[in-house]
């Protein structure tokens, strides 16, 4: 078996909105970006040398446009399947994110207002459906899809076997990646304390490093010592009564959570 590589492709900025190519005997996609830009993550997996029809999978890690925008195109691009988690399956095939957005603090608040996170993209139906952890073994590299919940109910992340662990909006840099290297939630969790269960759970199985939706790749040590703190702070808000979770499948209406 040959050596697992992650490769970022940039979809937004440097290192705003990312998606990874995955390189094995077999390439993978890992997220699809935003609505639009399935003709840009095609060119730059060919600009490092891989023929697009090549691409075995293209795994989805959730339910927001940032990340699904594009699915049906690069299926349509690359004749590869989608891998999608069945909890997220609403999202995919209505098109939209489940509304309203939780956000996690003030910068939530703030592109929660945004239109672009509202509009309705492309719908996709899942050709791998994801239920559990999943061996990508069968579709040429050394790696697994790890149910990783709390950011979106069908959340994933993929574990390479050189322990490089993609982990879509589990955690991202600061700043909606504004600020490389520093550990920060991004804009928005449907259950925040979930999604830091799946984080230490997710570090306890000690990755190399992490590489995120929104920014730089983080070293696992400062992501511990982050996750270390934001427990402290969530067990706060917990306490006092300042958080509430989203149910995968409760009605948009009914959610909220105190920033």
């Amino acid at each position: 078996m040959s050596r697992t590589k992650v490769v970022p492709i940039p979809v937004m900025g440097r290192h705003t909105i990312n998606a990874y190519l995955v390189l094995g005997r077999r390439p993978v996609i890992v997220d699809a970006g935003t609505p639009g830009s399935g003709r840009r993550i095609v060119e730059q997996v060919a600009a490092h040398g891989v023929d697009p029809a090549d691409v075995s999978l293209i795994v989805v890690t959730h339910g927001h446009i940032d990340h699904f925008g594009s699915a049906a195109e690069l299926h349509r691009l690359t004749g590869a399947p989608v891998a999608g988690h069945v909890a997220d399956l609403g999202p995919f095939r209505a098109g939209r994110a489940r509304e309203p957005y939780l956000p996690t603090g003030r910068m939530g608040r703030l592109m929660a207002r945004r239109r672009e996170l509202h509009v309705r993209v492309e719908p996709f139906e899942p050709g791998v459906l994801v239920t559990g952890e999943t061996d990508l073994e069968d579709f040429g590299v050394a790696a697994r899809i790890m149910p990783t919940p709390g950011h979106t109910a069908g959340s994933v992340s993929v574990l390479t076997g050189q322990g490089d662990l993609v982990a879509g909006d589990l955690v991202a840099n600061a700043l909606f990646g504004l600020v490389p290297g520093r550990p920060a939630n991004p804009p928005f969790h449907d259950d925040p304390l979930q999604n830091l269960a799946s984080l230490r759970r997710m570090l306890d199985m000690d990755p190399v490093r992490l590489h995120v939706g929104h920014g730089t790749p983080l070293d696992p040590d400062r992501v511990r010592r982050w996750a270390a703190r934001e427990q402290r702070r969530l067990a706060r808000l917990d306490a006092a009564g300042r958080i509430r979770a989203r149910g995968p499948d409760e009605p948009a209406g009914r959610a909220g959570q105190a920033g």
